[in-house]
């Protein structure tokens, strides 16, 4: 298994050097440093001397890829490439391109414990809740109760969330009075404001997930050794939890590792919308004042969130099923 693990950590290195590089000369290509201060300092007219002097402070008035005026290491070193792009593997995310000049990292620290707080419960209960909701539609397959649950959720796929968020505001911040509108507080505060975006995104997410597992469920209980288990005289509860559950496992694996980048990163809509400082929130402000060391350090907090959720899914596929086997 070490073998294996060391394996997928160098390919995901591979990964991670192409995707810095891509994202690099995507930025570097369309926007200039000159154009980068231009946008951050803002104003009709902008001087030459407030673009260096903006570049000066930032690191952008250096040699994009080579240093030829320097000595040694520092040709290389001493270069836009390596601040914003190699000591990203240190994760030194330097500082932002915006007027107040903040340190990445530090944004990042803050800000992950509260997305963490709202993309938790909704992960956790959004996947507990769709499970339960396609193993209960499965045990009536081919009764009126099955048909009006998979319409509810075609129904409920087909709305935006971003109609779930609004509406919602609306109902039970404005009308009822019952949740804050928008807004965060630390501590046990927090739980105020954190109640309505999670109930919202939990009724958003429950129907696309319950309706796949639902497949998955129905595909399993179409099996030999599940009509072996109901010839035995189980009932039809302890088939859903102990066999057809048990051996879907795999495929809800693969769903909730893939999620799992996500509960870091924050949730975009969900964040901008009910002002949590999160990193949802965050990326979707530096996106709308283009922000590119912003945006450039979560794509690759992404990539390396993707890449270790890939590693994990793999070894929990060993031990949800023994017939797995890291090869």
């Amino acid at each position: 298994m070490l073998n294996y693990i060391l394996r997928r950590l160098g390919y995901g290195l591979v990964i991670l050097i192409g995707v810095n590089l891509i994202t690099f000369l995507l930025f570097f290509t369309v926007n200039t440093p000159d154009d980068m201060a231009r946008l951050n300092i803002g104003g009709k007219r902008v001087t030459p001397e407030q673009i260096e002097k903006w570049k000066v402070e930032r690191g952008y008035d250096k040699p994009m890829l080579l240093n030829a005026k320097a000595d040694g290491v520092e040709k290389l070193t001493n270069t836009v490439f390596w601040d914003r792009s190699v000591s990203l593997f240190a994760f030194k995310f330097g500082r932002a391109d915006n007027a107040s000049g903040g340190d990445i990292g530090y944004q990042i620290r803050q800000r992950m414990g509260v997305s963490l707080q709202l993309t938790v419960p909704i992960f956790v209960l959004g996947l507990l809740a769709s499970v339960i909701f396609a193993l209960w539609l499965v045990m009536f397959r081919g009764t009126p109760m099955d048909f009006w649950g998979v319409v509810l959720c075609v129904v409920m796929m087909s709305i935006s969330s971003l109609f779930y968020i609004i509406v919602g505001q609306y109902l039970f911040s404005r009308v009822a009075k019952l949740a804050p509108i928008s807004g965060y507080a630390p501590g046990l505060e927090a739980v105020r404001f954190l109640l309505l975006p999670i109930a919202l995104m939990l009724v958003a997410s429950l129907a696309g997930q319950a309706r796949f597992f639902r497949t998955l469920f129905l595909e399993e209980s179409g099996k030999d050794y599940v009509r072996t288990a109901r010839a035995k005289g189980l009932s039809e509860a302890v088939v859903m939890g102990r066999h057809v559950l048990r051996n879907a496992m795999l495929p809800i694996i693969t769903t909730a590792g893939g999620a799992l980048p996500g509960l870091f990163m924050g949730g975009l809509l969900t964040e901008s919308f009910f002002g949590i400082p999160g990193l949802g929130s965050y990326t979707v402000d530096a996106i709308a004042s283009q922000d590119f060391a912003i945006v450039r350090a979560m794509v690759f907090l992404g990539a390396v969130l993707y890449i270790i959720s890939n590693i994990l899914i793999d070894i929990t596929y060993t031990l949800a099923d023994p017939r797995v086997r890291m090869q």
